[in-house]
């Protein structure tokens, strides 16, 4: 086990996993501490701010695909079936293991919402791993719901 992956609490595993060290393995080879409150690339988004039934997970920038954000019938996860909208004009869709009527029936509502909330989206994508809580919160707080 590396310096960086022993200080960082992670496995060769989970690094490999992982693709690497990251922001918290990097700052604590400096010295630094990361913690989760500190950190928002991930938020997944209820009902009650969407006006869709189910989750919208949306990330910062991640992986070599572009902006995008997934749809979840349910609680998202891993290895879970989702609808994958992409942020570009006009959104794609893409689904990703769900039962196709489960998929067709959301596809509207999702892209709709998209295109309801596309500039805050991209703003998270492009720039939200270096929010505050508070641009965190503005960013929820200033999503658009479908009605």
């Amino acid at each position: 086990m590396g310096r960086h992956d022993a200080e960082a609490g992670l496995s060769p595993q989970e690094n490999a996993v992982t693709g690497g060290p990251g922001l918290r393995e990097e700052q604590a080879g400096f010295g630094g501490v990361v913690r989760d409150e500190d950190m928002y690339d991930v938020t997944n988004l209820s009902t009650r701010r969407t006006g869709l039934r189910g989750v919208v997970y949306c990330s910062t920038a991640q992986g070599q695909h572009g902006p995008r954000v997934k749809w979840y019938p349910g609680r998202p996860g891993r290895e879970t079936p989702c609808l994958v909208v992409t942020l570009e004009s006009p959104p794609r869709t893409i689904n990703q293991g769900l039962p196709p009527r489960v998929a067709r029936d959301a596809e509207h509502a999702t892209i709709a919402w998209v295109e309801l909330n596309r500039d805050a989206l991209l703003g998270y994508w492009n720039d939200g791993l270096g929010w505050t809580e508070e641009e965190h919160d503005a960013f929820l707080d200033g999503l658009r719901k479908l009605p």
